[in-house]
């Protein structure tokens, strides 16, 4: 989402009320089924709404159900205007998959926009918001046929209300009915011509229709009317690629990330224009930090139809949307308004408890994770999460245990597997670690934690030789991590194998380090280093720099380790163990 573009929108009419798009983020597709009756039942009475031209006002006209079902629709039967222009019929769709809250909610909803259409005395004006507000209800809840009458009649009853043609645009949009959806959003832009949200959803409609040269000047207006705005300049982006400008492009998709450096979205049309304009290392960095979250304009109407609908599902997703704004207060209320409604939700107990412990409060998180786990063992998040948990305490035999339970119920979790090749690797199990890294690599290539984990458990192994190529290979694929640099610095210095040894490699290597800064693992490594080219009384100096300044930072395991090689470059002797077995990265 634009944040940047937080600025409120002004519509025609009313302000819009109890708004939200998609609330049921997660929830299992319904089958949705549109009704061949053109009449809805009330309090038992089959009734046809009907608009005739009478002063302004509605009245209801009855029918039977054999005469909706005939097919021979008359004209006392088409619900009209009263000018004459037809309505859609809108019956209440099949609720009895969705959450009882919701339920309620909607019947509530649809009893009152048939008390409205009842009243003689109701203003069409009123008439057009009762659809509209009953058809966003709809369209949050993804009903799209119903919400899709509703807001066509609100729109033929109201025809200068900006916001029917516009949800009708997005309804179309969702249905990936392109073309419709750009010409809705034409006319909600005739209505309101500075809206820089239609602007934006106007201008991607175009390219995603191959219309670069019709969407340019719509993200151009609306960055001069939001200066800050990221989903404006990612179209812009877009647009310079389509019309063969790499340079352009990368001027606008670079400041979308340094606006909004989370704005992954534009890291893959980033790596398309490094690429054309010839800079292979800059393209493949921004490949590998490639994702989909989407970037969007800021729309308060699309806002208000993400907190509508009332069910466990909204306040889910109301509760992700504030866990990736970083607020998470906002996020942990959602959570628990879904848990009132659902008290035995898996997924929302796992979210606040995830989100207690971004808040400081780990025990509590970690108490809703463990009944999660117990409660719902297929549910194979809370399985990852408790061995994350189990991870960091040291705990990795559990650690195993609930990563193993994690991929149980779905085999092809990366992050579990990857996070459980470490523990494997921290109990001594190198060699089963390296399936698990071998089943991550095959399925994320350009995964380079779990390359460099492999080469570490190949190190633990004593398989030197195949570290070091495996080690060289990531240094070369991912130059920026310097992990792969450390490491093979380390089995060159340190490797009992002679044939893998070149301390004069290490060096080199250890050097280039240093210049990005200094730690004590890299002291270490350049005392090692300094050894194995028989520079030892160096080395014994160094090596006692790096145990003062673990002392100083209260780190008196670290001290006790360090004394050992200490003793060997005393002795003259070189280091011929790399890590120790209990501290391979």
């Amino acid at each position: 989402m634009d944040h940047a573009e937080a600025r409120q929108r002004s519509v025609s009419r009313s302000p819009v009320r109890n708004g939200g798009l998609s609330a049921s983020a997660g929830e299992p597709a319904r089958k949705r089924r549109r009704s061949a009756e053109a009449f809805a039942t009330v309090s038992g009475v089959v009734l046809i709404l009907s608009l005739v031209p009478l002063t302004g006002v509605l009245t209801v006209g009855c029918t039977s159900p054999r005469d909706s079902q005939s097919g021979g629709a008359t004209d006392a039967t088409i619900p009209k205007t009263p000018d004459g222009r037809p309505l859609r019929p809108v019956t209440l769709p099949d609720l009895s998959q969705m959450a009882s809250s919701a339920q309620k909610q909607i019947r509530d909803q649809y009893a009152s926009l048939m008390q409205t259409v009842e009243n003689r005395k109701t203003p069409l004006l009123d008439v057009s918001s009762a659809y509209g507000e009953m058809g966003k209800l709809l369209m949050a809840a993804q009903y799209a046929d119903t919400a899709e009458a509703c807001f066509l009649n609100a729109q033929t009853l109201d025809p200068s209300d900006f916001r029917w043609p516009y949800y009708l645009a997005h309804l179309y949009r969702t249905q990936g009915e392109i073309a419709k959806s750009g010409s809705l959003f034409q006319r909600a832009l005739q209505l309101q011509p500075d809206d820089v949200s239609a602007l934006v959803w106007l201008g991607n409609t175009y390219l995603e229709q191959g219309l670069a040269d019709a969407a340019e000047p719509l993200f151009t207006k609306a960055l001069a009317l939001e200066p800050r705005s990221i989903s404006a300049r990612y179209g812009l982006g877009r647009v310079a690629l389509a019309k063969n400008d790499p340079r352009r492009a990368v001027t606008y998709l670079e400041e979308v990330l340094q606006i909004n450096p989370k704005a992954a979205d534009a890291h893959y049309p980033l790596s398309l224009a490094y690429t054309a304009l010839g800079d292979s290392a800059k393209a493949s960095q921004h490949l590998r930090l490639r994702r989909s979250p989407g970037i969007r304009p800021a729309d308060p109407l699309l806002t208000d139809l993400d907190s509508l609908l009332q069910s466990p599902q909204t306040y889910e997703t109301l509760g992700i949307q504030a866990l990736d704004r970083e607020d998470w207060t906002a996020a942990a209320a959602a959570f628990r308004k879904g848990l009132e409604l659902t008290p035995d939700s898996a997924s929302l107990k796992f979210r606040l408890g995830t989100t207690l412990n971004m808040m400081g409060d780990a025990k509590g998180g970690e108490a809703l994770i463990e009944e999660v786990v117990r409660g719902s063992p297929e549910y194979f998040p809370a399985q990852y999460s408790l061995g994350v948990i189990r991870q960091a305490q040291g705990r990795h035999a559990d650690a195993i245990e609930r990563f193993s339970a994690a991929i149980q119920h779905r085999p092809d979790y990366v992050e579990a597997h990857l996070r459980l090749a470490v523990s494997l690797r921290r109990l001594g199990r190198a060699k089963e670690a390296l399936s698990h890294y071998e089943q991550v690599m095959a399925a994320n290539p350009q995964n380079w934690e779990a390359q460099f984990g492999d080469a570490m458990a190949l190190v633990q192994l004593r398989r030197y030789q195949e570290a070091k190529d495996k080690l060289t290979a990531g240094m070369n694929a991912y130059p920026e991590q310097g992990v792969f640099a450390h490491g093979l610095a380390r089995v060159l210095a340190a490797a009992p194998d002679d044939h893998v040894r070149d301390g004069q490699r290490a060096m080199t290597l250890v050097q280039g380090l240093l210049a990005q800064g200094r730690t004590l693992e890299l002291g270490e490594t350049m005392a090692m280093t300094l050894a194995e080219l028989g520079q030892y009384d160096r080395a014994a100096a160094l090596q006692r720099d790096v145990m003062r300044s673990a002392e100083k930072a209260a780190l008196p395991a670290v001290v006790k380790r360090l004394s050992v090689n200490l003793n060997l470059y005393e002795r003259h002797q070189p280091c011929r163990t790399p890590w120790a077995d209990d501290e391979t990265p």
